[in-house]
C-alpha cells in the first residue's frame, strides 16, 4: 500500500482521511493540482494589472472595511496584515490530531483552483503536514460565519516565520524551525490571507475527528450493550430481524444484527426466562442506537460534501472570466449537523447509564450493587454515580450552538452559524460518551462474572478476557477510579478494524 496520498480531483471520504491520518501517510500534491492552482493565480496576477476596479478582498479591506481601496504596491502588506490581525485565538490548545486534520484540510480547499494561492503556499502546508510541524491553534475566537478566522489565522501565521509551532514533541517558534529547514517565510500575494483564513477547516477538522470517533463509539455501544444484555438475563426476540424489517430504518437494522452477531452461541441469551419483558434501555437498543447512526450518516453526508469543496472568499473562476464574492465560508450546515451529533451522541451515554443503573439494583438474581456483602462493601454504587452525572453534564453541552448569532464586523457580519462552538462542546461531549461506556463495560462484565458457570458468546467471552488482563473483577472495595481509567484506556486503544464501524 502506498504512503503518499496525492491531493488530486479524488473526492476525500471519511475511509480516506482515516487511512491517511492513521497510516501516517504522507501528502504530494498531483501534476493536474499544480497546474490549476497557477493558472489561477496567473490569472488572477494579470486581472490585476489590467484593471482598477475593487475586487473585494483583493485589493480592498476586508469585513465592514469592504468599500476601503488598496494600492497595487500594498497588497502584500494587506494580506501580511490580515493574518497578523486576526490571530486572536484564546482558550486551550486545539488537540495536534486535530490540527493537522486542519492542515489536509485546508489543502484539500485549497488545490481547485478557485482561491488564487501560490503553489509555493500550498506546498509550504504540505511541508508542514509531512514533517509534522503543527501551529499552535485555539479554541476560542470563531464564530464560525466568515469561515473559522481566528483559528486558521494561527494555523497560517509559520508561514509569514511567526507565531508557535509544535515540532518533534517541542514547541517552538514558527521562525526558529523554519530556519531549521532552510526555508523563507512565504511572501503572499494578493488573495492568499483571505484565502487562507476564510474556510470551514477548523470545524471541518473537529467533525471528521468526532465522526470516526463517533462511529466507533457507536459500534461499541453495541457490544457493551450486548455485554450488559446477557449479564441483565435479557430477551434476544427484540432483536429478530422481523421486527425491524417492518419499521427498517437503516440503522436500527445494523443495530439488532449486530447484536445478534455479538450474541451468537451465548449460553446465556439462549436459556428459558423467566420474565416476559426488559426496561427499554435493553429491549430498545435497536432503535435508539439505529436512531444515532442514521444521525451519523446525515453528519458525514455534510462533512464530506464540506471538505470537498471550495469554502474560500471571494471565488475565482477562471474559465468564465469571473471573480465572485460570495458565501461559502458561512458554517451553517456544519453547525445544524455538529448540533445534531452532539443530540446523537449524548443518546448513546445517556441508555448506557440506564442500564448502567437497571445492572447495580439488585434486579434478575444479581447482587445489589455488583458485589458480594453489600452494606461492608458498596460496590458498584458511584460509579453509576459519575455516569449519571456525565450524562447531566452532557445535556447541558447538547444544547444547540447554531441557534445563537451576535452581529460582528459594524453589522456586515450580522448572521453566524456559531459552529466552531458546536465543534468544541462536541469534542468535550463525544469524549463524556466514551467514559460512560466504560463505565457500563466495567458493569457489565462484573456482573457477567455472577453468571457463572453459564457463559456468553464465544466473541464476547474472547473480548472479556482482554479486558479482564487491564481491568480485574472486583472482589472488595477498592479504589475503583483507577479501573475506570484503564477501562476507558482499554476502549481507546482497543483496535476496531475501520470497515467494521464505518458499515
Amino acid at each position: 500500500m502506498s504512503q503518499i496520498h496525492y491531493i488530486s480531483s479524488e473526492t476525500l471520504d471519511l475511509k480516506t482521511v482515516y487511512e491517511i491520518t492513521y497510516e501516517q501517510k504522507q501528502l504530494a500534491l498531483s501534476d493536474e493540482v499544480i497546474d490549476k492552482v497557477q493558472k489561477c493565480r496567473s490569472y488572477l496576477d494579470e486581472k490585476l494589472k489590467n484593471q482598477d476596479k475593487p475586487i473585494y478582498g483583493i485589493n480592498t479591506g476586508f469585513g465592514s472595511l469592504y468599500n476601503v481601496k488598496i494600492t497595487n504596491e500594498n497588497l502584500t502588506k494587506l494580506q501580511e496584515n490580515l493574518v497578523m490581525s486576526h490571530a486572536c485565538g484564546v482558550g486551550d490548545r486545539v488537540p495536534k490530531h486535530v490540527v493537522k486534520l486542519m492542515l489536509l484540510l485546508k489543502i484539500q480547499s485549497l488545490h481547485y483552483g478557485h482561491s488564487g494561492v501560490q503553489v509555493a503556499t500550498i506546498k509550504r502546508l504540505v511541508d508542514f503536514y509531512n514533517n509534522d510541524i503543527l501551529p499552535v491553534v485555539y479554541t476560542q475566537g470563531s464564530l464560525g460565519a466568515s469561515g473559522d478566522l481566528a483559528p486558521l489565522a494561527h494555523l497560517a501565521l509559520p508561514l509569514l516565520g511567526k507565531g508557535e509551532v509544535y515540532y518533534k514533541g517541542k514547541l517552538h517558534d514558527a521562525e526558529t524551525v523554519l530556519e531549521k529547514f532552510d526555508w523563507e517565510p512565504i511572501v503572499l500575494k494578493s488573495k492568499e490571507g483571505l484565502a487562507l483564513l476564510n474556510g470551514t477547516q477548523f470545524m471541518s477538522a473537529y467533525g471528521i475527528d468526532l465522526l470516526l470517533e463517533s462511529y466507533k463509539l457507536s459500534y461499541l455501544a453495541d457490544l457493551i450493550g450486548s455485554i450488559s444484555l446477557d449479564a441483565f438475563d435479557g430477551r434476544i426476540e427484540p432483536f429478530n430481524e422481523l421486527v425491524h424489517l417492518v419499521r427498517p430504518h437503516k440503522g436500527q437494522l445494523k443495530t439488532a444484527e449486530r447484536v445478534r452477531e455479538f450474541l451468537d452461541s451465548s449460553e446465556l441469551i439462549s436459556q428459558s426466562k423467566k420474565h416476559v419483558q426488559d426496561p427499554y434501555s435493553f429491549r430498545c437498543i435497536p432503535q435508539v442506537h439505529g436512531a444515532s447512526k442514521d444521525t451519523l450518516a446525515y453528519v458525514e453526508k455534510t462533512f464530506i460534501t464540506e471538505i470537498n469543496s471550495v469554502t474560500d472568499n471571494p471565488n475565482i473562476f477562471v474559465n468564465d472570466d469571473e471573480i465572485i464574492s460570495g458565501g461559502n465560508f458561512h458554517g451553517q450546515p456544519l453547525a445544524l449537523a455538529l448540533d445534531y451529533l452532539k443530540i446523537a451522541m449524548a443518546e448513546l451515554g445517556n441508555i448506557s447509564e440506564r442500564r448502567i443503573f437497571q445492572l447495580v439494583s439488585g434486579l434478575r438474581e444479581l447482587p445489589a450493587f455488583l458485589v458480594d456483602n453489600p452494606g461492608l462493601n458498596s460496590g458498584f454504587m458511584i460509579p453509576q454515580y459519575t455516569a449519571a452525572s456525565i450524562v447531566s453534564a452532557n445535556k447541558q453541552l447538547a444544547s444547540p450552538a447554531s441557534i445563537d448569532s451576535i452581529v460582528s464586523s459594524n453589522g456586515q457580519e450580522d448572521h453566524v452559524s456559531m459552529g466552531a462552538n458546536a465543534a468544541t462542546q462536541a469534542f468535550r461531549l463525544v469524549n463524556n460518551v466514551k467514559r460512560i461506556l466504560s463505565i457500563e463495560l466495567f458493569n457489565a462484565s462484573q456482573a457477567l462474572s455472577f453468571r457463572a458457570p453459564l457463559k456468553s458468546s464465544e466473541f464476547i467471552e474472547s473480548f472479556l478476557k482482554s479486558y479482564r488482563e487491564q481491568v480485574a473483577f472486583v472482589a472488595d472495595d477498592r479504589e475503583l477510579y483507577k479501573d475506570i481509567d484503564k477501562s476507558i484506556l482499554f476502549l481507546e486503544q482497543l483496535a476496531v478494524d475501520v470497515d467494521e464501524f464505518l458499515s
